[in-house]
């Protein structure tokens, strides 16, 4: 060995030498100091699960439930929870199987509780009901309005201002007051009940604003309020104003500008 590291320089020949005794010293601390339990799989797992075991149950599982409380188990297997667990916003509930008289389960009344799932958060599922917290019915508890065994959409809202009531307080000053919202949008009776999935639509064309603005629209009769609204509208020529832009890429159709 010694005339083996003569034939390397000094410094690769103290190299090897002190990465021999790192090897050495690493065997003696894997094989002799760190003990079995922390080297063997098995034994880490057998070890977890008694550890598991030894703990008190405290979940008594959603079908205990439906023992005493069928009528709620019923009306929610078939509603919008019917995935969670009755311990899902009760907690658990063990103590409460083996002595309901003196376990009582927990009722979430606090506004905190329901927006863990329904707070806005864009990462969510498009549909998926979501509120502001802050502004949607602000000090009712969650429950004073919503059924938590048979949640169901809320009633829908008679008019868009319900929803879009900036928009709405824009359009009431503006010159488009007298037109419904439905003049330029078509909106679904879906769009009422999951309004990020189902979008109304918006004018698609030039030829839509230009049935009221366009210079040829005064010649109409007007037979109703909107054809008279189209009468007395300001009026553009189509084939020379704007080129080839929708309207409402340069005008805010709720609250239009009128030149004087």
């Amino acid at each position: 060995m010694g005339k083996l590291f003569e034939k390397f320089p000094d410094p690769l020949a103290r190299l090897i030498v002190v990465f021999l005794a790192l090897l050495v010293v690493g065997v003696i601390v894997v094989v002799v100091l760190i003990p079995k339990p922390m080297k063997d799989v098995e034994i880490q797992w057998a070890d977890a699960v008694k550890r598991e075991q030894a703990r008190p149950v405290k979940y008594a599982g959603f079908h205990a439930c439906a023992d005493c409380h069928d009528k709620l188990y019923e009306t929610k297997k078939t509603g919008y929870h019917r995935d969670l667990s009755c311990e899902t916003c009760h907690g658990p509930a063990k103590g409460h199987t083996e002595n309901p008289e003196k376990v009582k389960p927990v009722i979430p009344a606090e506004r905190t509780f329901c927006p863990q799932c329904h707070a806005y958060n864009p990462s969510r599922p498009r549909g998926f009901p979501q509120i502001n917290p802050v502004a949607h019915n602000p000090l009712k508890a969650c429950a004073s309005c919503h059924n938590p065994h048979d949640p169901k959409p809320p009633t829908t809202p008679k008019e868009c201002s319900a929803c879009h009531g900036e928009i709405a307080r824009m359009k009431a000053v503006s010159h488009h007051v007298q037109l419904e919202c439905t003049t330029c949008h078509d909106a679904p009776q879906r769009h009422k009940i999951s309004p990020r999935a189902v979008k109304p639509s918006k004018p698609q064309t030039r030829e839509f604003c230009g049935k009221c603005h366009g210079k040829d629209a005064k010649e109409k009769l007007a037979k109703n309020a909107e054809e008279k609204l189209a009468k007395n509208a300001p009026k553009i020529d189509m084939a020379e104003h704007g080129e080839k832009y929708v309207c409402w890429q340069c005008h805010y159709p709720h609250s239009p500008e009128v030149e004087q």
